[in-house]
């Protein structure tokens, strides 16, 4: 095809706002420490393994997968505690779902808001979808605002809200208070996205069928299945009959509903996993904080949010760490707030040291 051709049609064609757009990055992994996107760093034990392959084996891949998911709905409501009175709706991980949530929520120019820094898909989601997205910002601590984002509510009367807890890139846990103050507040649907929630200690999924306004998000990619690609929703059965109208038939793939089925039998395993990047993360903030010029914030997910302050800045010490083949996710022009940030994952204890060690090479000669 002739490239003028094409370049002419597409601007003819695609929307301005989308072609306006950069795609989400994914960066190549590197043959070394991948501590940027908040995976789990633990492989599954041989058995799980050893599981999930037999499991894969006895899947009939010629067929579409069943209509039926009540058997994997009740393995999923008994391994994450989710209220029998709750509906649950399943997506090709929690992107897809707050994709659904807008899709089925909002008109053009219908507003989307979120406390602002927090995850970029909410933003994208609401584009995507012809809705206006509203960022309200963190205070300079990066602390919720929230006399901000009441009034933020009240002046734009959003049809969906959503609250990422713990928030990322920042790692905060907003009050519960202040969390009911904005569902209380909010004139339509509010989204609890609890992503990291095996690494807060803190849930809102039992107090669900006493929040007729709210659905609580969750991924499984987080406690060591990313690959998988499966993430849940958990609200009103009224509400998820609504989203699962605009779901694509067949969102969820055989082989993801057959491992992650099997995987779940050993849910202890993900739990023990957890359990030990909760222990890692604060020996991790210590070791960063105590490096000249670096900031680290409180953060209740399975990563930390450092500042990186002075000579050299955020950039310098991401790409100098880059060349050390160790991948930290850099946030330094993503928002003004987050000037000199990186986010690190919390590796294995071997892969946290490598990390503290070479920083402080870094550091030490500037």
């Amino acid at each position: 095809m002739n490239a003028d051709t094409a370049a002419g049609r597409i601007a003819a064609t695609v929307r301005d706002d989308i072609r306006a757009l950069a795609a989400y990055p994914v960066p190549p992994a590197a043959d070394g420490i991948k501590l940027d996107a908040m995976e789990c760093p633990y492989g599954l034990p041989d058995a799980v393994r050893d599981d999930i392959a037999r499991a894969v084996r006895n899947t009939a891949l010629n067929r579409y997968p069943p209509g039926d998911t009540a058997a994997l709905a009740d393995d999923v409501r008994r391994a994450f505690g989710i209220p029998p009175q709750a509906g649950l709706l399943f997506g090709n991980g929690s992107d897809e779902l707050i994709h659904l949530i807008v899709q089925a929520c909002c008109q053009p120019g219908d507003t989307v808001l979120s406390p602002w820094p927090s995850f970029v898909y909410f933003d994208m989601a609401a584009r995507f979808d012809h809705a206006r997205f509203v960022g309200v910002p963190l205070t300079a601590d990066l602390q919720l605002d929230l006399p901000a984002m009441l009034q933020a509510i009240e002046h734009h009367r959003p049809k969906v809200v959503f609250l990422a807890l713990p928030n990322n890139p920042t790692g905060g846990l907003w009050p519960d208070a202040a969390v009911q103050a904005i569902l209380d507040a909010a004139p339509g649907l509010v989204v609890l996205d609890e992503a990291y929630q095996p690494f807060a200690g803190h849930t809102w999924m039992p107090r669900l069928p006493g929040l007729p306004q709210a659905v609580v998000l969750r991924t499984v990619s987080k406690i060591g299945l990313a690959g998988l690609r499966f993430g849940y929703l958990a609200g009103h059965p009224d509400w998820i009959a609504q989203f699962d109208k605009v779901r694509p038939p067949y969102n969820l793939n055989v082989l993801t509903q057959a491992a992650l089925r099997a995987v779940l039998r050993h849910k202890p395993v993900l739990d023990g996993q957890a359990a030990r990047l909760r222990a890692d993360r604060e020996p991790l903030a210590a070791g960063l904080a105590a490096l000249p010029g670096v900031t680290v914030y409180s953060s209740a997910g399975n990563f930390l949010l450092a500042r990186f302050s002075g000579q050299p800045g955020g950039n310098a010490v991401h790409l100098a760490l880059k060349t050390r083949k160790i991948l930290v996710k850099n946030f330094s022009g993503a928002h003004p707030l987050l000037a000199d940030c990186l986010r690190i994952s919390v590796g294995t204890p071997d892969e946290n040291r490598a990390l503290l060690r070479a920083l402080k090479d870094i550091l030490s000669t500037h």
